[in-house]
């Protein structure tokens, strides 16, 4: 800045050491303000480079979707693309071929339908809900009673997944799936939950009524990938519960509906048949209306072992009791096998639903400790509602 520009500044200093002083202080202060332009210049055309990909990038035609049928040996792959053909195409550099495996899900150029690059397999979001991420924290010590019925399950389920290897030096194939059969509450899906536990295996847990879809084929991609989770999570079980929303035997007319869960069965019926049973993932199944199933299901080589579960005995009675007020405080003097005689007919669910009424009896009347008392007036109310349910319930019966 020159004298002339300055005239008349008040703050511009007479010429002398203050005059040069002032000039040093602009000169510093006028190349602070260059840095901090040049740096927004450099921001800005970082900012204008990545906006120039991003237009570049959106502009770029869409990627084709396909699965890898089959690798060749010159390098190439065979493709399934998402338009129906099969084509034979390279790979393009970049992209691990040694991990490229028939039924991996790529992404294809839209003109050479070269593979650009390796997408992460998609399962439906119903298929990965099913899967429990921590390990069931129920095990044997929870289930009272069922001693012979519980040595049957872990013979055929947790057997196998610990020991393959005395299956094979026998030569003997264990049973390809298990199917507890039994009234609501009587432990098929505790059981189920136990053996998980002691394989330290994957528990996938559906139930049948969600395999029922409204659109053609839906039902049977779900079963489909449900299975291919169990080979990926394995070792697990898998464990399909209310196994007769989806297994009900086939009938000559119906409606679509009838239809579509008929698709849905069959492919439950080709993914049983193709299942290894000496791998690391074991098929349970649960349900209480045994008699209307189909019995394809039920043929050897798909569910080979029937399990039937019955309500408790008066043994079983008093150790579920027990099992259930373990954590509860109890007066002295509580006669559980008096307790035990008198729910004949209950099953384990009905007892636990026992032992909370009695608690919440003990809450209302203000105890510090559940009482006798407490007991038999729950026990009263328990009985009133089984009766209630068995006079709305229709002729014939709810089990078999």
């Amino acid at each position: 800045m020159s004298p002339e520009e300055t005239e008349g500044d008040v703050s511009t200093p007479e010429k002398g050491d203050d005059w040069n002083k002032w000039l040093i202080e602009e000169t510093e202060r006028f190349e602070a303000e260059k840095r901090q332009l040049e740096a927004d210049v450099s921001r800005m055309k970082r900012e204008n480079a990545h906006l120039k990909g991003e237009l570049a990038r959106l502009r770029a035609p869409p990627q084709v979707i396909g699965t890898v049928t089959d690798r060749l040996k010159d390098g190439r792959v065979s493709i399934k693309s998402s338009s129906g053909p099969d084509f034979v195409v390279h790979i393009s550099e970049g992209i691990d071929k040694e991990n490229l495996e028939a039924g991996d899900r790529v992404a294809l150029h839209r003109q050479t339908l070269a593979v650009l690059e390796s997408l992460p397999s998609t399962k439906d979001p119903l298929v990965m809900g099913a899967e429990v991420d921590s390990k069931p924290s129920e095990n044997y010590k929870d289930i009272g009673g069922l001693v012979e019925e519980l040595n049957e399950l872990r013979s055929t389920v947790e057997l196998p997944m610990l020991h393959p290897k005395r299956f094979t030096k026998v030569g003997v194939e264990p049973p390809k799936g298990v199917l507890l059969v039994g009234p609501p509450g009587t432990g098929k899906t505790l059981m189920a939950k136990a053996v998980a536990n002691a394989t330290n295996a994957t528990f996938i847990r559906l139930i049948g009524s969600e395999l029922v879809q409204k659109y053609i084929g839906e039902g049977a991609r779900l079963v489909r990938e449900l299975f291919q989770l169990a080979q990926e999570k394995a070792p697990s079980i898998i464990f399909i519960d209310e196994l007769d929303a989806v297994g009900a035997k086939r009938m000559d007319v119906g409606t679509t509906g009838d239809r579509e869960v008929q698709r849905t069965l069959m492919q439950l019926l080709g993914e049983l048949d193709g299942f290894t049973p000496r791998g690391n993932v074991s098929i349970m199944a649960a349900s209480n209306r045994p008699d209307i199933l189909d019995e394809a299901l039920l043929r050897p080589g798909r569910f080979d072992r029937i399990i039937k579960i019955p309500l408790p005995e008066e043994e079983a009675r008093l150790k579920i009791i027990k099992i259930h007020t373990k954590e509860m405080s109890v007066s002295r003097g509580i006669n559980y096998k008096k307790i035990a005689a008198e729910t004949e007919g209950l099953s384990g669910a009905d007892l636990r639903a026992l032992c909370v009424e009695a608690g919440m009896n003990a809450i209302n009347d203000k105890q510090a400790k559940i009482s006798s008392k407490n007991f038999f007036d729950a026990l009263e109310k328990v009985k009133n509602r089984l009766t209630d349910a068995e006079i709305s319930e229709p002729e014939g019966g709810l089990y078999y």
